[in-house]
């Protein structure tokens, strides 16, 4: 059986959503804690002793909710907890999860470690065995380094002390939800990987194993809301991912959109050669399809523009971690409110409990890494994006590939490098990156790098970046594409930063960035120096906000060849005030005239 967490720990709702168990504990709460500046604190004993302060977890260090607040640079951070193992999972092993945990992250368990990871936004998983069983204690000692210094994944953290442009106030250690779960000692499920097959009215689901034993066999069982709808089983005792396809019958197929966001729900068991089960989760699936055709992305085989919106994912008190889990669901209904039909996730990996209430929302999203950190300042080989980018992007890829929400992947953002007759760090990773999303899920397009430097002449989705603000000569700036010969972002004086645009499907995923401060609308427009900026003149009244909004947006829903767009930004983020609504997620406008402007009929969408 689960524990149930006490009422006041934080974040309580089961981290995993799509691969859920009855029985786990959740950690989050108040852990030891304290600073390590120096990184000197494995050999000051940092490892062994009590720590000095206080923590609330998952939040990070830096944030208001965390206890701690402090936003000065820490190389690293270490953390500790004593925990019994509940007595009621005796015979099983025990997992210990971290949701994130910025940046490399150590764990010992009992004096012995149990994990290594780098990578700030995806999973990781301990196993305890040998370590500590049910019933026993369990020392739980975490150090997270997160040096300023080098090439690294960050996302928008700053490197410097103070927020200032489009970097914000950094996130060091535990991030997201720590917990406990039971598993078998024998064999157990891991994570499936469900993709739906709309044309064949099907899910294919890759079902691994951790071990083969005689006569075990996994069952899938697909149900809606009228009961069973199909079941599937294959043997398990002949290779470690089994393969199951489930065919639902026409009168029960129901697919999901954002009109309709239908989820299945879906039982995953392994059973023994007795038929007894041995394991046992659920989880649920979306039948829906992603295609390109000609410049349109269609969904289900139609044409839907996506009216997307820039998330960064940031809270004044939690920084990247969501205050609450209403929190998440709230973020996607202003989207909703305001017109947007979906979002772009920029520069971070969301949690993934964003996502499940995505999958419910009927909220179209672009998955995306944080790659922003690897900036060397050497002249035409200025960023150096390493092998941990390929790693823990494929991690990201893992979780999140069953997502129905999710409909294309951006591993790259705003890269920019001269092209010339070298081949660089950043084009093998930037093709690395492309490559291995394709291997890792070949049902949705990839878009090589959004906006800038794009390396990769077969990227399924070529796209730019524009924050001209005069509707008149953004219009100009768009028209090329009907020539085949679209807006592509240049480095300083027209210098090439992309390979040549060939006909793909084409959006102009970032654009706006409307500076609109209401505290200082009536004054003369500053700088980026002041206490608020965004892109072009600030705006001096709402009504002129909203006509260049209107003017903006038009120019790309009367295109008949913009498959849709992606709207700076949902948020106002610390000093970045150019989102629809406030950082504390307050109106700004009249969001039912933003919506208004959006919700008619796109010229893609009357193409048919």
């Amino acid at each position: 059986m689960s524990t149930p967490p006490p009422l006041d720990v934080p974040r309580p709702e089961y981290p995993r959503p799509q691969f859920v168990r009855e029985a786990w504990l959740n950690l989050n709460g108040r852990w030891q804690f304290e600073t390590d500046r120096g990184d000197s604190g494995l050999e000051r004993g940092l490892r062994e002793r009590e720590l000095a302060d206080e923590i609330v977890v998952p939040f990070c260090p830096e944030s208001t909710l965390s206890g701690i607040g402090d936003t000065d640079f820490m190389e690293a951070v270490w953390y500790r907890r004593t925990v019994t193992l509940p007595a009621e999972w005796s015979g099983s092993d025990v997992l210990l999860h971290f949701g994130a945990v910025d940046h490399d992250a150590t764990v010992w368990v009992n004096g012995t470690e149990v994990a290594r990871h780098r990578g700030g936004f995806t999973p990781f998983t301990a196993e305890l065995r040998g370590v500590a069983a049910p019933g026993e204690e369990a020392v739980i000692v975490v150090r997270a380094r997160d040096t300023r210094h080098g090439p690294q994944a960050r996302g928008k953290q700053a490197t410097w002390y103070a927020n200032t442009h489009c970097h914000y106030t950094r996130t060091t250690g535990i991030w997201q939800t720590v917990w406990l779960e039971p598993v078998p000692a024998t064999a157990r499920l891991k994570r499936p990987r469900i993709t739906p097959d709309l044309g064949s009215d099907s899910f294919h689901i890759d079902l691994p194993v951790t071990g083969n034993l005689p006569g075990h066999r996994v069952r899938a069982v697909l149900s809606d809301e009228h009961g069973e709808v199909v079941t599937a089983s294959a043997r398990a005792d002949l290779g470690l991912c089994p393969r199951l396809v489930l065919t639902v019958p026409e009168d029960r197929v129901r697919t999901w959109s954002p009109a309709d966001p239908h989820l299945y729900d879906l039982r995953l068991q392994l059973l023994d050669a007795a038929g007894g089960v041995v394991d046992e989760a659920t989880s649920y699936a979306g039948l829906r399809s992603v295609a390109v055709h000609g410049k349109r992305v269609l969904i289900n085989g139609e044409p839907v523009f996506q009216r997307l919106v820039l998330d960064q994912g940031y809270y004044p008190d939690g920084l990247m971690t969501a205050p609450t889990d209403g929190d998440l669901v709230r973020d996607i209904e202003l989207g909703l409110r305001a017109g947007f039909n979906g979002a772009r996730l920029h520069q971070k990996v969301f949690e993934e409990r964003y996502l499940y209430h995505a999958d419910r929302l009927g909220y179209l999203v672009w998955g995306e890494f944080g790659d922003w950190g690897c900036e060397t300042g050497v002249r035409d080989d200025n960023q150096r994006p390493d092998a941990s980018y390929v790693a823990q992007w494929l991690e990201a890829l893992e979780r999140d590939h069953s997502h129905p929400s999710i409909i294309g992947w951006c591993p790259l953002n705003e890269t920019y490098q001269n092209l010339h007759d070298r081949i660089t760090a950043l084009d093998d990773v930037t093709r690395a990156m492309f490559l291995a999303t394709k291997q890792a899920d070949p049902s949705r397009p990839v878009i090589d790098a959004s906006g800038y430097a794009h390396r990769v002449p077969e990227t399924d989705v070529y796209d730019s970046h524009c924050y001209e603000q005069d509707p008149r000569a953004f219009a100009k700036t768009m028209a090329g594409l009907a020539e085949d010969r679209p807006y592509v972002n240049t480095g300083p004086g027209g210098r090439t930063w992309s390979v040549p645009y060939r006909g793909q499907p084409y959006f102009c995923s970032e654009f706006g960035g409307i500076w609109w401060d209401a505290a200082t609308a009536a004054t003369a427009a500053g700088d980026e120096a002041g206490t608020s900026w965004g892109y072009g003149e600030r705006p001096r009244t709402a009504e002129e906000f909203l006509t260049r909004f209107t003017g903006l947006v038009d120019v790309l829903l009367d295109d008949p060849d913009m498959f849709g767009y992606c709207y700076t930004q949902l948020t106002d983020v610390f000093q970045e005030r150019n989102g629809v609504y406030g950082f504390d997620r307050g109106e700004k406008f009249d969001t039912a005239a933003l919506r208004r402007v959006q919700q008619r009929t796109a010229a893609c969408e009357l193409a048919g």
